[in-house]
Protein backbone atom coordinates (compact mmCIF):
# COMPACT_ATOMS: atom_id res chain seq x y z
CA UNK A 1 0.00 0.00 0.00
CA UNK A 2 2.80 2.42 0.85
CA UNK A 3 4.55 1.64 -2.43
CA UNK A 4 1.28 2.26 -4.27
CA UNK A 5 0.91 5.62 -2.51
CA UNK A 6 4.51 6.50 -3.40
CA UNK A 7 3.88 5.58 -7.05
CA UNK A 8 0.73 7.70 -7.16
CA UNK A 9 2.53 10.73 -5.73
CA UNK A 10 5.48 10.23 -8.07
CA UNK A 11 3.19 10.03 -11.10
CA UNK A 12 1.20 13.05 -9.94
CA UNK A 13 4.42 15.06 -9.70
CA UNK A 14 6.42 14.03 -12.76
CA UNK A 15 3.92 12.91 -15.41
CA UNK A 16 2.57 16.46 -16.01
CA UNK A 17 6.15 17.65 -16.58
CA UNK A 18 6.76 14.92 -19.14
CA UNK A 19 3.46 15.58 -20.90
CA UNK A 20 4.13 19.31 -20.99
CA UNK A 21 7.55 18.73 -22.53
CA UNK A 22 6.26 16.20 -25.05
CA UNK A 23 3.12 17.96 -26.25
CA UNK A 24 4.43 21.52 -26.15
CA UNK A 25 6.58 20.73 -29.18
CA UNK A 26 9.91 21.06 -27.38
CA UNK A 27 10.83 17.48 -28.25
CA UNK A 28 10.66 18.45 -31.93
CA UNK A 29 13.15 21.27 -31.33
CA UNK A 30 15.61 18.99 -29.56
CA UNK A 31 15.33 21.13 -26.45
CA UNK A 32 16.26 18.42 -23.94
CA UNK A 33 19.78 19.74 -23.39
CA UNK A 34 18.48 23.30 -23.30
CA UNK A 35 16.21 22.28 -20.43
CA UNK A 36 19.21 20.67 -18.74
CA UNK A 37 21.10 23.93 -19.17
CA UNK A 38 18.23 25.77 -17.49
CA UNK A 39 18.35 23.23 -14.67
CA UNK A 40 22.08 23.80 -14.22
CA UNK A 41 21.59 27.55 -13.94
CA UNK A 42 18.77 26.89 -11.46
CA UNK A 43 21.13 24.87 -9.25
CA UNK A 44 23.79 27.57 -9.41
CA UNK A 45 21.23 30.26 -8.56
CA UNK A 46 19.97 28.33 -5.54
CA UNK A 47 23.52 27.85 -4.27
CA UNK A 48 24.12 31.59 -4.49
CA UNK A 49 20.85 32.27 -2.66
CA UNK A 50 21.72 29.78 0.07
CA UNK A 51 25.12 31.43 0.50
CA UNK A 52 23.55 34.88 0.80
CA UNK A 53 20.90 33.64 3.24
CA UNK A 54 23.49 31.89 5.40
CA UNK A 55 25.70 35.00 5.41
CA UNK A 56 23.20 37.78 6.01
CA UNK A 57 20.27 35.93 7.62
CA UNK A 58 21.75 33.40 10.05
CA UNK A 59 19.23 31.29 11.91
CA UNK A 60 18.68 32.51 15.43
CA UNK A 61 17.43 30.49 18.39
CA UNK A 62 14.70 33.00 19.15
CA UNK A 63 13.18 33.07 15.67
CA UNK A 64 9.43 32.72 15.81
CA UNK A 65 8.99 33.86 19.43
CA UNK A 66 7.50 37.18 18.38
CA UNK A 67 5.23 35.84 15.66
CA UNK A 68 5.44 36.55 11.95
CA UNK A 69 8.38 38.88 11.24
CA UNK A 70 7.08 40.60 8.12
CA UNK A 71 10.13 42.82 7.58
CA UNK A 72 12.66 40.04 8.01
CA UNK A 73 10.68 37.74 5.74
CA UNK A 74 10.41 40.54 3.18
CA UNK A 75 14.19 40.87 3.09
CA UNK A 76 14.58 37.11 2.74
CA UNK A 77 12.01 36.99 -0.06
CA UNK A 78 13.88 39.77 -1.87
CA UNK A 79 16.69 37.30 -2.47
CA UNK A 80 14.32 35.47 -4.83
CA UNK A 81 14.98 38.31 -7.28
CA UNK A 82 18.05 36.23 -8.13
CA UNK A 83 15.67 33.72 -9.73
CA UNK A 84 14.61 36.36 -12.25
CA UNK A 85 18.25 37.04 -13.07
CA UNK A 86 18.86 33.32 -13.49
CA UNK A 87 15.87 32.91 -15.81
CA UNK A 88 17.06 35.90 -17.84
CA UNK A 89 20.46 34.22 -18.23
CA UNK A 90 18.72 31.06 -19.39
CA UNK A 91 16.64 32.94 -21.95
CA UNK A 92 19.68 34.77 -23.30
CA UNK A 93 21.62 31.53 -23.66
CA UNK A 94 18.90 29.69 -25.61
CA UNK A 95 18.62 30.46 -29.33
CA UNK A 96 15.37 30.12 -31.21
CA UNK A 97 11.85 31.48 -31.27
CA UNK A 98 10.17 33.11 -28.31
CA UNK A 99 7.83 30.28 -27.36
CA UNK A 100 10.62 27.68 -27.53
CA UNK A 101 12.89 29.81 -25.33
CA UNK A 102 10.15 30.48 -22.80
CA UNK A 103 9.05 26.85 -22.55
CA UNK A 104 12.62 25.53 -22.39
CA UNK A 105 13.51 27.96 -19.61
CA UNK A 106 10.28 27.44 -17.68
CA UNK A 107 10.15 23.65 -17.91
CA UNK A 108 13.88 23.23 -17.29
CA UNK A 109 13.74 25.51 -14.26
CA UNK A 110 10.63 23.83 -12.86
CA UNK A 111 11.97 20.31 -13.52
CA UNK A 112 15.21 21.04 -11.69
CA UNK A 113 13.26 22.40 -8.74
CA UNK A 114 10.91 19.43 -8.55
CA UNK A 115 13.76 16.93 -8.80
CA UNK A 116 15.71 18.57 -6.01
CA UNK A 117 12.82 19.36 -3.67
CA UNK A 118 10.24 16.62 -4.18
CA UNK A 119 11.85 13.27 -4.97
CA UNK A 120 13.66 12.81 -1.67
CA UNK A 121 10.62 14.10 0.22
CA UNK A 122 8.39 11.53 -1.44
CA UNK A 123 10.95 8.74 -1.17
CA UNK A 124 11.31 9.24 2.58
CA UNK A 125 7.78 10.32 3.45
CA UNK A 126 5.33 8.80 0.97
CA UNK A 127 6.81 5.34 1.55
CA UNK A 128 6.07 5.61 5.26
CA UNK A 129 3.84 3.24 7.16
CA UNK A 130 0.93 5.69 7.35
CA UNK A 131 -0.94 7.52 4.61
CA UNK A 132 -0.67 11.30 4.79
CA UNK A 133 -2.49 13.82 2.62
CA UNK A 134 0.40 16.27 2.77
CA UNK A 135 2.28 14.32 0.09
CA UNK A 136 -0.69 14.58 -2.26
CA UNK A 137 -0.76 18.30 -1.50
CA UNK A 138 2.95 18.63 -2.25
CA UNK A 139 2.44 16.76 -5.52
CA UNK A 140 -0.39 19.05 -6.57
CA UNK A 141 1.66 22.06 -5.55
CA UNK A 142 4.41 20.90 -7.92
CA UNK A 143 1.97 21.11 -10.83
CA UNK A 144 1.01 24.64 -9.79
CA UNK A 145 4.71 25.52 -9.63
CA UNK A 146 5.18 24.26 -13.19
CA UNK A 147 2.60 26.75 -14.45
CA UNK A 148 4.10 29.47 -12.28
CA UNK A 149 7.65 28.96 -13.55
CA UNK A 150 6.54 28.98 -17.18
CA UNK A 151 4.59 32.16 -16.43
CA UNK A 152 7.63 33.74 -14.76
CA UNK A 153 9.85 32.84 -17.73
CA UNK A 154 7.28 34.42 -20.05
CA UNK A 155 7.18 37.59 -17.96
CA UNK A 156 10.98 37.85 -17.97
CA UNK A 157 10.99 37.36 -21.75
CA UNK A 158 8.32 40.05 -22.16
CA UNK A 159 10.29 42.43 -19.95
CA UNK A 160 13.40 41.89 -22.08
CA UNK A 161 11.57 42.76 -25.31
CA UNK A 162 12.07 46.26 -26.69
CA UNK A 163 8.92 46.05 -28.82
CA UNK A 164 6.56 45.59 -25.87
CA UNK A 165 4.05 48.42 -25.64
CA UNK A 166 5.03 50.98 -23.02
CA UNK A 167 1.64 50.78 -21.40
CA UNK A 168 2.17 47.09 -20.68
CA UNK A 169 5.64 47.46 -19.15
CA UNK A 170 4.37 48.50 -15.67
CA UNK A 171 1.95 45.55 -15.70
CA UNK A 172 4.73 43.10 -16.58
CA UNK A 173 7.06 44.56 -13.94
CA UNK A 174 4.28 44.51 -11.36
CA UNK A 175 3.53 40.85 -12.03
CA UNK A 176 7.23 40.00 -11.85
CA UNK A 177 7.41 41.63 -8.42
CA UNK A 178 4.23 39.77 -7.47
CA UNK A 179 5.76 36.42 -8.45
CA UNK A 180 8.76 37.13 -6.22
CA UNK A 181 6.79 38.16 -3.14
CA UNK A 182 3.75 35.95 -3.66
CA UNK A 183 4.99 33.17 -1.31
CA UNK A 184 5.47 35.77 1.42
CA UNK A 185 2.00 37.21 0.86
CA UNK A 186 0.45 33.74 0.87
CA UNK A 187 2.25 32.82 4.11
CA UNK A 188 1.14 36.07 5.73
CA UNK A 189 -2.44 35.60 4.52
CA UNK A 190 -2.50 31.99 5.71
CA UNK A 191 -1.22 32.92 9.16
CA UNK A 192 -3.68 35.81 9.35
CA UNK A 193 -6.71 33.77 8.31
CA UNK A 194 -5.48 30.56 9.95
CA UNK A 195 -6.03 28.85 6.61
CA UNK A 196 -5.43 25.13 6.34
CA UNK A 197 -3.14 23.46 3.79
CA UNK A 198 -5.94 22.77 1.31
CA UNK A 199 -7.20 26.35 1.48
CA UNK A 200 -3.66 27.64 0.96
CA UNK A 201 -3.24 25.32 -2.02
CA UNK A 202 -6.49 26.54 -3.59
CA UNK A 203 -5.50 30.19 -3.08
CA UNK A 204 -2.14 29.50 -4.69
CA UNK A 205 -3.81 27.78 -7.64
CA UNK A 206 -6.24 30.67 -8.16
CA UNK A 207 -3.54 33.35 -8.04
CA UNK A 208 -1.35 31.31 -10.40
CA UNK A 209 -4.26 30.97 -12.81
CA UNK A 210 -4.97 34.70 -12.92
CA UNK A 211 -1.30 35.67 -13.28
CA UNK A 212 -0.84 33.03 -15.97
CA UNK A 213 -3.96 34.07 -17.88
CA UNK A 214 -2.93 37.73 -17.84
CA UNK A 215 0.59 36.85 -18.96
CA UNK A 216 -0.75 34.65 -21.76
CA UNK A 217 -2.96 37.49 -22.99
CA UNK A 218 -0.02 39.92 -23.11
CA UNK A 219 2.24 37.33 -24.75
CA UNK A 220 -0.38 36.44 -27.37
CA UNK A 221 -0.83 40.09 -28.29
CA UNK A 222 2.91 40.64 -28.68
CA UNK A 223 3.39 37.38 -30.58
CA UNK A 224 0.60 38.31 -32.98
CA UNK A 225 2.02 41.79 -33.56
CA UNK A 226 5.54 40.56 -34.37
CA UNK A 227 4.33 37.49 -36.26
CA UNK A 228 5.87 34.63 -34.29
CA UNK A 229 2.69 32.52 -34.25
Amino acid sequence: MTLYHFGNCLALVYVPYYLTYKYSGLSEYGAFWKCNQAGGIYIFTQLVKMLVLATFFPTADNVGEEGFDIFGEFLKSSIDLADLVGILLVLNSIPGKGHAKVLSAGIGWAAAEVLLTRFLLLWVGARGAEFDWKYIQKSLESNINLVQHITTATLVWLWSRHDLRRGLVPIVVGMLVLTVYRPLMLDFLSSLLLAGPWSTLIIKAITTFFIGATTLHIYAGLAHSIGIF
